[in-house]
């Protein structure tokens, strides 16, 4: 979810394009993937700047903010009077002489405060971190740092979360915020991007997502929520159980709750057509064959779906030997029953393609097996199968999982600076 990711969206929907995206919040780190091709668009808020234009291109603008100072508002400061809180912050830029503010290092947020340092003509200590504004934000929030700069938007959502910071004091006028593109190679997909830009921000759908992100009240629950990864880096509120369960099968713990996704949206309750029950969606008769409730709770309900999934590891692992490849085999049989997955191993053995790849061999086996030409022959043991549903709920699940990978850590550790950190930090 996100503004920008909402934006690609809708953007590579009007291009009929599948949309493949990598998250990085490093801006250095984002421009060298860009430029090196691994990437084509950089979604990030960028602020326009001369200095930036040297680097990359720019789309056309995607909408407008200004930076503005982050800080804590007095303590009791519900009790005081307005000129009373005014009067403990900082609330003319040129007050910002000899203070110390802590930004994202290669932001834009840096090079505007260098600039206002002389626009002032004092000293004003920037600080690079590689944290991003929301990350900087907390550690004003939680006392760690005085002050950060944000993007106005930005801020606006974190404030109705954490009541306790200020952000009423621009340090800039408003500025163009756009994507960014190489400065080589991308003519024909900045004229198509800019094309968009200008028709979609003059629609309803436009005005309703920018609000929806940056003008909702409600917005602040996505912040407080326990499963917004950037404050947790948690999936769901069964991650705990996932992680134990998944130890257990050693599987990495965010593949399978990128299965547990795709069968129930991680609702406990939900049951299937078919009489399938709960966060896995486990058969009645699979949670009888090893003499578990599948309903008694969702931990019964993952043991349950954990321990078929061994089972089928057993299966597969003296066929396949390439361990990625088989989890491949693995989720088609988890869906389809491993029956007809190994009819499809068959097939292709005696069609002369790789028993041991699943794309362009043994899933184009079990695709077949829909017609009487292949359901048929002599090597085929549990008949016809239409596969269209479980190649979708393989390639559904490593989508899920390669975004799971790329959003939260195997482990995840919040972004705090320590006193250590502070004071070990050079100052410019």
């Amino acid at each position: 979810m996100g503004f920008n990711y909402e934006l690609l969206k809708a953007f590579t929907d009007h291009l009929g394009i599948d949309l493949e995206m990598v998250t990085e919040k490093h801006i250095v780190h984002a421009m060298d993937l860009l430029n090196s091709g691994q990437a084509d668009i950089l979604a990030l808020d960028l602020t326009v700047s001369s200095s930036r234009k040297k680097d990359i291109t720019f789309s056309d603008p995607i909408a407008e903010t200004r930076q503005v100072l982050v800080q804590r508002k007095p303590r009791y400061w519900r009790g005081m009077t307005e000129d009373a809180i005014n009067s403990k912050l900082v609330r003319r830029q040129i007050d910002l002489g000899r203070k110390t503010i802590y930004v994202q290092s290669g932001s834009a947020h840096a090079e505007r405060i260098r600039t206002l340092a002389n626009e002032i003509g004092d000293s004003i200590n920037v600080v690079e971190v590689p944290y991003d504004a929301e990350e900087l934000i907390k550690n004003v929030v939680h006392g760690q740092i005085d002050y950060t700069i944000c993007d106005e938007n930005i801020a606006t959502v974190y404030s109705m979360y954490y009541p306790d910071i200020d952000i009423s004091t621009p340090v800039s006028f408003n500025q163009n915020i756009a994507w960014g593109l190489r400065k080589f190679n991308s003519t024909r997909l900045q004229e198509e991007l800019n094309r968009w830009i200008a028709g979609y921000r003059k629609t309803g759908a436009y005005s309703y997502l920018y609000a929806k992100y940056f003008k909702n009240s409600e917005s602040g629950m996505i912040i407080r929520s326990d499963y917004y990864y950037i404050n947790t880096g948690r999936i769901s509120q069964y991650d705990d159980l996932i992680k134990s369960a998944s130890a257990r099968i050693n599987w990495d713990w965010r593949l399978l709750a990128a299965l547990i996704c795709q069968e129930s949206r991680f609702d406990p309750k939900v049951v299937s057509s078919m009489g399938a029950y709960g966060l896995m969606q486990v058969m009645p008769v699979t949670g009888q064959n090893f003499n578990i409730d599948i309903t008694a709770s969702p931990a019964e309900n993952i043991r349950a779906g954990t321990m078929y999934i061994n089972w089928l590891q057993s299966i597969f692992e003296p066929k396949i030997a390439n361990p990625e490849e088989r989890i491949k085999f693995i989720l088609a049989s988890y869906n389809a029953g491993p029956g007809h997955v190994l009819d499809a191993i068959h097939l292709a053995e005696k069609n002369g393609t790789d028993p041991g790849k699943w794309d362009g061999s043994v899933a184009l086996w079990l695709n077949r097996k829909a017609d009487p030409k292949y359901y048929t022959d002599s090597v085929v043991k549990f008949g016809s199968f239409h596969a269209g549903e479980s190649l979708s709920f393989v390639t559904g699940i490593l989508e899920r999982y390669d975004h799971y990978r790329n959003i939260v850590p195997a482990e995840a550790k919040l972004g705090m600076l320590s006193k250590a950190d502070i004071h070990g930090i050079q100052l410019y």
